[in-house]
């Protein structure tokens, strides 16, 4: 279990849709391995939430772990998510709107809409399956990590470039 690179913007990897694990893969050691060092570049890094591609690894699983303190003002926290094979589905049309950031896009915020009220059916790390409703900072933070599974990156969801902003700036 290592700290591995984080792949930033740019990457090839970032930009790919990732294949799905079947459950036999989500129950694998390998597959403990990879949460294992996607904890620990996250915990390094000082993130909220990692997903495979950005350690190099083109599967479809992400990790989020919002603590009672983070960066974060409008965070609240959750309890760690370990996500395979996301599906989302929108209840709202209603926005709310975050500066995000991302550990592959370092030192840049950038001003992201996203709607406010989601469901997310997933598989948990012993291949079985949980719903989720999420609603604002927690639904960005869901939507965030799901995009990268689809070779999406926040500043793909930016509507005004001008909300694009290096950190100490903001």
């Amino acid at each position: 279990m290592t700290v591995q690179k984080i792949r930033t913007m740019g990457d090839p990897v970032l930009r790919e849709i990732t294949q799905e694990f079947t459950e036999e893969e989500i129950l694998a050691p390998e597959t403990k391995e990879l949460i294992q060092d996607m904890q620990d570049s996250m915990k390094a890094a000082g993130g909220i939430g990692i997903a495979a591609p950005q350690i190099g690894v083109s599967k479809r699983v992400t990790i989020i772990d919002v603590p009672e303190e983070s960066r974060y003002e409008e965070a609240q926290a959750s309890q760690r998510m370990i996500i395979f094979n996301p599906k989302i589905e929108f209840l709202t049309q209603e926005e709310d709107g975050y500066w995000e950031g991302c550990l592959s896009v370092p030192g840049l915020r950038g001003f992201v809409e996203r709607p406010n009220h989601i469901r997310v059916s997933f598989l948990d790390e012993n291949a079985k399956e949980v719903v989720i409703e999420a609603q604002g900072f927690l639904a960005t933070v869901f939507q965030h990590e799901i995009d990268h599974l689809f070779g999406k990156l926040y500043v793909d969801q930016i509507k005004d470039i001008k909300q694009l902003v290096f950190e100490e700036n903001l």
